[in-house]
């Protein structure tokens, strides 16, 4: 009887090998033995070597000379961007126009009935007070002109990114097409938008408008799709066996299942685009943003915080409002005549108000907090900026701040040699990623070398870095301690809420009240804005852990401590990813943003292009943004956001 013999098994890799990351890092490590040395042999030094870098600002600067000389006679302009440009100006201006044909007290009524309608009595009451506030600060006339713009713009956005997001939705090939796009459009700091819509319309209301509708559409789409996907099946399978058409499935059917998706996104492009919106007055929208710039220009808190606070009550009140409609959609509640009350309602007070003469909001009704507020703001310089004993000052804290971490890193950073940065970007895009991931990184650090702003990109990259850290130490420790403690979390629950709903404009009021202009404050108001979205992911990563295994880690005598070390963080390692992933692209958004008060860098580089007209200057700098958060996402990106094959 003839025997089996098993084939000998062969000789098991050494444990430390069989670790998919330490693989990594070896093969990494034979890839750069081999090419590191050709490259120093090639190029050397240790800044980006000038054979590989592009001068493109002079094929840019005779693109924007062309497009100047061009505007007005190129058939391109006249019967494409001129007839764009055309429509937006007289959309928002027939927007303001009824706005203040309707006057203070019909927007307000209007305002306050309509949330009441969708939302309440409660957030009704407090849409009006917002109203109240924005005309007791003397700012009616620029909030109408930041409602005119936003109301267009959230209208072009909703159309376009339902349009775009019905497509992806709908076809698997659309949305293999229009993922990697929005992913990066995502990714963008809003900056980056301005510069291209400037170079086709020019400085004014068409590009706001524009720059604000790119950058608010995304969220739009990506829910559209979403719901459209998510959609249940049986529910569709019901009603195809019905002998319905694609059409006919599709409104009766899938946009009826999506509804709370298609609000969520209604939402989300209407915080967007008032971010935008504010910030696009640095291009000429006007309105609250521009009486923020200007201010922050000349250094004047007071008239800055008296534009910023309708900015944040606008952003509160349509947050709240539209998240309230979400929440009670589908509910049984007020019959549809109220709509019709509540509008003959606004229109009774809009017809009396105008009657009575009250249009504009009359000038003996205003509060001027401007100077007060600077009064205080000259206080603190004299008495919190310095020589405060034991804890030193504001002023005190920027300057160490800025001579301990912010020049030591950024010196660091352009110290290293230009390859090892590129295998540094190689090694954590891969670690966290796929080769894919690795390769996007890299390609996307070296464009910035290779437009020739290699030293002011690792410059915002230190203040990335280190606002980055003071995030997540400040983040992971207040998301834990919420995780943990429901009266904790109830406390900061409105907090965030507020902190998480303003535009990043407005974080930069405050921190160049407390410490003047500079690096500090760019990386203090990223720090601020950052924050919220970090405490809230911890805290939901931690409280979903399994309670099994929390059970069990009780069971066998294991304290508080561990149970958080062994146990909650582990298994949360995907949230906290995600935490570290969003901390990273918000504060890039800001430190970019804090060009305008002095961080300097690329931020700085895209305000002096747009102030001065330089717009090769401008667009290099604003390149390299994009480039900078490409690199940055893709090495913080959690794993599970990304497909599994081909790891």
């Amino acid at each position: 009887m003839a025997t089996i013999t098993a084939a000998p098994a062969k000789p098991a890799p050494p444990g430390v090998l069989t670790r998919p990351a330490v693989r990594k890092l070896l093969t990494l490590a034979v890839a750069a033995a081999v090419l590191v040395p050709l490259a120093v042999t090639q190029w050397g030094g240790t800044t980006w070597p000038s054979a590989l870098t592009v001068d493109v600002s002079g094929p840019l600067g005779k693109a924007s000379d062309w497009i100047i000389d061009n505007r007005d006679s190129h058939p391109l302009f006249l019967y494409f961007f001129g007839h764009v440009s055309n429509v937006v100006v007289i959309a928002v201006r027939a927007v303001y126009l009824a706005l203040l044909a309707v006057g203070w007290a019909g927007v307000t009524a209007i305002g306050a009935l309509i949330a009441w309608r969708v939302a309440g009595v409660r957030l009704a009451l407090g849409t009006a007070v917002a109203f109240l506030a924005c005309g007791l600060l003397g700012m009616w006339v620029p909030t109408m002109q930041t409602l005119a713009l936003m109301v267009v713009a959230v209208l072009a956005s909703v159309v376009v990114g339902a349009l775009l997001g019905l497509a992806a939705g709908l076809s698997d090939r659309m949305d293999r097409v229009l993922r990697p796009v929005l992913d990066t459009m995502q990714v963008l700091p809003a900056f980056a938008y301005l510069l291209p819509v400037v170079l086709v319309f020019g400085i004014g209301v068409p590009a706001a408008v524009l720059a604000t509708v790119v950058y608010a559409a995304p969220p739009m789409a990506r829910l559209t799709s979403l719901g459209l996907r998510g959609a249940d099946e049986e529910v569709l399978e019901a009603v195809e066996s019905l002998g319905t058409t694609a059409r006919q499935r599709l409104l009766t059917a899938r946009v009826p299942l999506a509804r709370k998706e298609l609000l969520l996104g209604v939402n989300q492009t209407i915080m967007m685009a008032l971010s935008m919106a504010v910030i696009a007055s640095v291009i000429g929208a006007g309105g609250l943003g521009d009486r923020v710039y200007q201010a922050l220009a000349s250094v004047d808190v007071g008239a800055a915080l008296a534009a910023g606070i309708p900015i944040v009550l606008l952003a509160v009140v349509l947050d709240r409002v539209t998240g309230a409609a979400g929440e009670r959609l589908g509910e049984s509640g007020k019959s549809p005549l109220t709509w019709v009350y509540a509008l003959a309602a606004a229109a009774a007070v809009a017809v009396a108000g105008r009657l009575a003469g009250l249009l504009e909001w009359p000038d003996g009704w205003e509060l001027n907090i401007a100077q007060p507020v600077n009064r205080a703001v000259d206080w603190m310089t004299a008495h919190l900026y310095s020589g405060v004993p034991v804890v030193g000052g504001t002023a005190d804290w920027a300057a160490h701040f800025t001579n301990w971490v912010l020049n030591p890193l950024r010196d660091g950073l352009q110290w290293l040699p230009w390859w090892s940065v590129l295998l540094a970007v190689a090694a954590l895009a891969w670690l966290i990623g796929t080769w894919r991931t690795a390769l996007t990184a890299v390609l996307a650090m070296a464009a910035i070398g290779v437009l020739g702003v290699w030293k002011p990109s690792l410059d915002t990259l230190s203040q990335v870095l280190a606002a980055v850290a003071v995030t997540l130490v400040i983040g992971f420790a207040t998301g834990v301690a919420a995780a943990r403690s429901d009266r904790v979390e109830r406390a900061l629950r409105p907090v965030l809420d507020v902190f998480q709903t303003m535009p990043q404009f407005v974080y930069l009021i405050p921190v160049v009240a407390l410490f003047g202009v500079g690096r500090a404050p760019a990386v203090a108001a990223a720090v601020v804005y950052a924050l919220p979205a970090v405490v809230r992911i911890t805290t939901q990563g931690l409280r979903q852990v399994d309670p099994a295994a929390m059970e069990s880690a009780r069971s066998l005598g294991a304290t508080s401590g561990q149970q958080l070390r062994q146990v909650q963080l582990p298994l949360a390692r995907p949230a906290l990813l995600l935490a570290v992933n969003q901390g990273v692209v918000l504060v890039l958004a800001v430190v970019i943003i804090g060009g305008l008060v002095g961080g300097g860098a690329l931020g700085y580089q895209v305000v002096f292009g747009l102030a001065q007209g330089d717009l090769a200057t401008g667009l290099v700098a604003g390149a390299a943004i994009v480039c900078l958060g490409l690199m940055l996402d893709r090495v913080t990106q959690p794993t599970d956001r990304r497909p599994r094959k081909g790891a």
